[in-house]
């Protein structure tokens, strides 16, 4: 039996958090660290969110496991460690990059293909299933182009190709296939004009395995058009539209009232188009699709048992079928839940799912006498989601310290309240004293709110007002009755870097990724830089509305006095969905692989963030007409005598259109190798010439590391 990555190793959740993967964990090994003060009341408390790939080291700092559960102690990559390396100045040896940040690691994406497919061959092994799978990577999870060619190269062993939904990716996919299996399928799904079509058949001419998926009915009439005139057979697939479906968000594209596919009404129309065009021979693929996050494998081996009497259908009225490509929806576990009752979970792993399709196709084939067909997948999410992780900093958090209030401002403090509000006043009091927690926020909420009439009528001034805050707040902090969330403003854009959270109400795992070995002693949210009350994220894993998180401190902190956050499994759509509302970019982002040496790594491209230039020419401003209106503006009007001479203003509003549009903006980074302070830093070609040809070799010959 292959081993596969869903298999989850003991691993232990850092205090206070939940973290949850593919599969459950083993009994926990005892943690070293401190207990914590707050936990979560989620039962997923004790897994791993994105297991296998991450744990929790001896220094309390999050750590990258890069080949999943068959990653060994000495390759873990310590998380902190890549954020201080690609942000310290080059003085120091790193790059100088600026957070935000987007880590990508290659080797999870890489192991992410590999589990897959050894889920597969196990299931087609176990079940002696005739025939083979081949997936193809979704590019519109994530376009980038690194991502996309990673998966061509990693997935060409075992053929695994691309699917593109429009023009631009098909483009890029066509092009990523040059270098990958010649065998490797190019699915083209999406709605088609005559441009796309031609697209499409051109990349068949060039020896790329593509077939066209009808989503519309009167594709095919373009189809056998341009067909004929370009003198290109065509290879053709229809995408049904089941009747089976799930519920929920992830489910609204399935059922007869899906956006995408057609009926058997119109599936038989086209099959008798294609016969009257001498063609029936070009319709060789069954395409369907029930939904993203699969909650159940029996839903799953429903919807693909109703999809393989179609495709034994097809077969029966003489069609050439060889490919059932079963869609999307196999779902990652975001929440630790492993159940099929949480649109954040699903109730099975890589491999359990493998085997109920591969079940499903072969019951339903060995019944009809259909020789087995090959088995394609279109699972985006399942592969990217993991192999990259959102760094970003807390810069501030809001303080719930009570003032101090002396007996004399307490009294000048009451001798300015109504007649009714010193009643209140004298109950909360007297309550207090009893113990009484209810009863003291009953009459600490209707305190405040008649200081806040006598406010707005203007009979109580502001210090006052401000008074009763702390007074109440006091109370009800000695009584043990309040527990304040706080709020950590954090160096980032909801609105651009996680835009499912905002648009659809995706949660994701957010954790510290260091300090995990010490009490987390507040509970926060999280408000982001834009001027827009929605860019916060107030829910979390778990229906918890509030984080554990620890007290922003000084320098004596590890992580230099910087608190940092990771957002993990957020590898598919986040980027590609990320806009410019309030004209901030994207992250910088980093590649990292695993090296040899003990907890080492190699970052092999670092891209700074877009600059405030760059986010503005996406609007159709330009920055360079906009830099000269400022500089004769400031010419005009700034005398040599006013502190700032003209030129130093000048450098100054240049710097200010290089930057990221973040807090604390630094330097761009130069994209040029250093070997500095035991850090290699590389592109990846030259990192691989490197890697090949110290293969074997004595020590000598060993490039540079970062090592722990």
């Amino acid at each position: 039996m292959p081993a596969l990555a869903c298999c989850v190793d003991a691993a232990v959740a850092p205090p206070g958090y939940a973290f949850a993967g593919d599969s459950s964990l083993s009994a926990p090994v005892p943690f070293s660290g401190v207990l914590p003060a707050i936990t979560t009341t989620n039962t997923a408390a004790s897994r791993w969110m994105g297991a296998p790939y991450f744990s929790v080291n001896s220094s309390g700092n999050m750590s990258v496991r890069p080949y999943g559960a068959a990653t060994l102690p000495h390759q873990e990559i310590d998380l902190l460690k890549i954020v201080k390396k690609v942000s310290d100045p080059k003085s120091s040896g790193g790059l100088d990059l600026q957070l935000p940040l987007i880590v990508r690691l290659p080797d999870v994406l890489k192991n992410r293909l590999e589990s897959l497919q050894s889920a597969f061959e196990f299931a087609i092994q176990s079940q002696e299933y005739n025939s083979h799978y081949q997936g193809v990577y979704p590019v519109k999870c994530n376009q980038d182009r690194f991502v996309v060619e990673d998966i061509v190269k990693f997935g060409s062993p075992f053929r695994f190709g691309l699917e593109a939904g429009s023009k631009p990716e098909l483009l890029l996919a066509m092009s990523c296939l040059c270098k990958g299996n010649p065998e490797s399928l190019l699915v083209c799904n999406g709605f088609k004009d005559a441009e796309y079509i031609s697209l499409a058949l051109v990349a068949r001419k060039l020896a790329l395995n593509t077939v066209i998926v009808l989503e519309q009915e009167e594709e095919i009439d373009v189809v056998i058009e341009l067909s004929k005139k370009l003198s290109i057979r065509p290879v053709v697939g229809v995408r049904a539209k089941l009747r089976t479906k799930h519920s929920g968000h992830f489910g609204s594209t399935s059922g007869e009232k899906g956006k995408f596919g057609l009926t058997t009404t119109q599936i038989l129309r086209v099959v008798k188009k294609l016969e009257q065009a001498g063609m029936l021979d070009c319709l060789q693929l069954l395409h369907f699709h029930i939904g993203s996050q699969i909650p159940t494998t029996a839903l799953l081996a429903d919807g693909v048992s109703e999809a393989a009497q179609i495709y034994c259908e097809l077969v029966r009225l003489g069609a050439h079928m060889q490919v059932i490509d079963i869609g999307g929806g196999l779902g990652i576990d975001y929440d630790g839940s492993k159940s099929s009752d949480s649109e954040l979970s699903v109730s099975y792993g890589l491999e359990e799912y493998a085997l109920a399709v591969v079940r499903a196709v072969q019951n339903v084939c060995d019944r009809r006498c259909v020789k087995h067909p090959i088995i394609c997948s279109e699972s985006g999410r399942a592969i990217v989601s993991h192999h990259s992780i959102l760094i970003f900093e807390a810069v501030s958090a809001s303080s719930d310290n009570a003032p101090a209030m002396s007996a004399h401002g307490l009294q000048y403090f009451v001798e300015g309240l109504t007649e009714e509000a010193r009643a209140d006043y004298r109950n909360l009091s007297a309550a207090a004293i009893r113990g009484e927690s209810e009863t003291c926020l009953f009459y600490a909420d209707q305190l405040k709110q008649r200081c806040i009439d006598q406010f707005k009528d203007g009979s109580l001034g502001m210090e006052q007002l401000a008074a009763v805050d702390g007074f109440c707040e006091l109370v009800l902090k000695v009584l043990g009755a309040s527990a304040p969330t706080r709020t950590y403003h954090v160096n980032l854009s909801v609105f651009t870097s996680i835009p499912d959270f905002w648009g659809i109400g995706q949660l994701f795992p957010i954790v510290p990724i260091h300090r995990l070995d010490q009490r987390p002693g507040v509970r926060g949210v999280l408000s982001d830089l834009t001027c827009d009350s929605d860019g916060k994220i107030d829910k979390f894993i778990g229906g918890e509305t509030s984080l554990p998180l620890h007290e922003l401190e000084g320098k004596s902190n590890g992580g230099g006095g910087s608190y940092y956050l990771g957002m993990f499994l957020g590898g598919a759509y986040e980027e590609a969905l990320g806009g410019v509302h309030n004209l901030f970019g994207g992250p910088s982002v980093v590649r990292v692989l695993q090296s040899d040496g003990p907890h080492s790594f190699a970052v092999t491209r670092a891209v700074p963030g877009p600059s405030c230039s760059d986010v503005l020419r996406v609007m159709q401003h330009e920055p360079e007409l906009m830099f000269e209106t400022l500089k004769h503006r400031a010419e005009e009007f700034v005398q040599e005598d006013d502190g700032m001479a003209n030129a130093a203003l000048a450098s100054s509003l240049a710097s200010s259109f290089h930057n990221m549009p973040y807090l604390a903006a630094t330097s761009s980074c130069c994209l040029t190798a250093i070997n500095n302070s035991g850090f290699y830093y590389c592109h990846e070609d030259e990192y691989n010439a490197v890697v090949d040809s110290t293969a074997g070799g004595g020590e000598d010959e060993q490039w540079s590391y970062c090592c722990a």
